[in-house]
């Protein structure tokens, strides 16, 4: 019996982006965020990335201020021509002041970032580099304009920008093309539909959704962050996963577990599933980039790509994103949704 692992098929990122494997890999919680880690565990499952066709492999300069994107460097040594690496700028950290998080889009801020992160990443050039979020003050020509010029100097190949609305997607387009938007998108958190995904669709955008296992809420990982989860995890500081938010939440979940248990899969497959046909929903390219720090639940979570659900059980988990108690974070400014209410 052949022990080879099934790779997933491939798809444009945007017109005229990279290839890269339908599902990617968001690897903020191998070393930050989510409580402590285990580098070894973190390098295997990294590994399993590239045999499954998992070749999108996302970070930001803001994951563990810095530590994320020097953790990925020596994986990307090894694995540069299979993979298309993705990182983010725009969170300010500042040395002299460790508590404070600042949005920057400005020109030289921009210029200062990429330098910094194709340090950490020992890299010549990023593939994909994203505006992680977005500064009102700084007019969207300014940042996007740097960022294309980033693009002839040879530091980047392509733009992407998160947590956009419609209009702003619209807006950066109008400077330079735009391979891919980056924004939460999952069972429990279908606002960027109101504008950015139809927005993204009509320019050829691809959709890169982050969280689309809800931080692993939608899989039964825990069930109330402040009990569940140790201290030093920041999913106790979002609203929808403690005390009476959670529970109600929880208890959405029934028709999420019965299609899983029809199909023989886990309840994270069927959510990845989901996200996967927006695809066809909506029609355009979505690449979600579900995080692990184990290989067994990256395989599972890639063997999800080979999952079609019916339009039954599509129309049986509708409802869920509407009746979700709790916003996805504390403070919504920063997010795409929270510059259109």
């Amino acid at each position: 019996m052949s022990n080879a692992i099934e790779q997933i098929r491939t798809v444009e990122l945007g017109t005229g982006g990279p290839l890269v494997g339908v599902q990617g890999f968001g690897a903020m919680g191998i070393s930050a965020a989510y409580g402590e880690t285990d580098d070894a565990t973190a390098r295997d499952t990294l590994a399993a990335t590239v045999e499954a066709g998992v070749t999108l492999i996302d970070t930001a300069d803001m994951y563990g201020a810095g530590a994320n994107e020097e953790f990925l460097a020596p994986f990307v040594a090894a694995h540069r021509d299979e993979i298309t690496l993705a990182t983010k700028f725009g969170f300010e950290y500042r040395a002299d002041d460790p508590g404070h998080r600042g949005i920057r889009n400005d020109p030289g801020y921009v210029k200062r970032a990429v330098e910094a992160s194709l340090r950490r990443l020992n890299v010549e050039v990023i593939d994909l580099y994203y505006m992680h979020r977005r500064d009102p003050a700084v007019p969207l020509a300014e940042s996007v304009g740097t960022m294309g010029e980033l693009v002839r100097e040879g530091k980047i190949k392509h733009l992407g920008l998160s947590e956009v609305t419609g209009a702003e997607l619209h807006e950066a387009y109008a400077v330079h093309p735009i391979a891919a938007v980056q924004s939460e998108w999952s069972l429990f958190s279908r606002d960027v539909e109101r504008s950015a995904v139809g927005a993204a669709a009509s320019l050829g955008v691809a959709f890169v959704p982050y969280s689309p296992l809800g931080r692993g809420f939608l899989t039964g990982a825990f069930t109330d962050a402040s009990t569940d989860l140790s201290s030093s995890d920041f999913r106790q500081l979002l609203p929808r996963f403690t005390g009476d938010n959670a529970k109600a939440n929880a208890a959405l979940l029934a028709p999420l577990h019965k299609i899983a248990a029809d199909h023989g899969a886990t309840a994270a497959q069927i959510a990845l599933a989901w996200v996967q046909q927006r695809a066809q929903a909506h029609g355009l390219t979505v690449v979600p980039i579900p995080g692990t720090r184990r290989r067994s639940r990256l395989l599972e979570n890639a063997a999800a790509t080979r999952i079609t659900l019916t339009a039954a059980e599509l129309a049986l988990l509708e409802p869920l994103a509407g009746r979700v108690a709790g916003d996805r974070y504390s403070d919504m400014s920063l997010t795409s949704v929270g510059r259109e209410s």
